[in-house]
């Protein structure tokens, strides 16, 4: 995507709906910035966990949307798996 963007007073720019929307990319994301010579480059920065806290509530971030069907799934995986990480302890 290419695009012209203004600042504001304070410095900012508003990164287009079309492209957060393909980049998944929310409220409180976070974003890596990089410059060098005139050009700035700003990238995502991804978690290792899929699940994240956003504003007080587990929030399972997968890229996508997901049916009732996959998220139970997935959510079933993890919790398999954090088991198994939490029994190896006592074993």
């Amino acid at each position: 995507m290419n695009a012209t963007l203004t600042l504001d007073k304070a410095g900012r720019v508003v990164i287009p709906k079309t492209l957060r929307d393909e980049l998944n990319l929310a409220p409180g994301d976070t974003l890596a910035l990089e410059s060098k010579g005139d050009q700035v480059t700003l990238r995502p920065v991804r978690s290792s966990s899929r699940l994240r806290k956003r504003r007080g509530i587990w929030v399972l971030s997968t890229g996508g949307k997901m049916t009732l069907e996959d998220t139970n799934k997935v959510l079933q995986n993890i919790r398999e798996q954090r088991d198994r990480d939490n029994l190896g302890n006592f074993r």
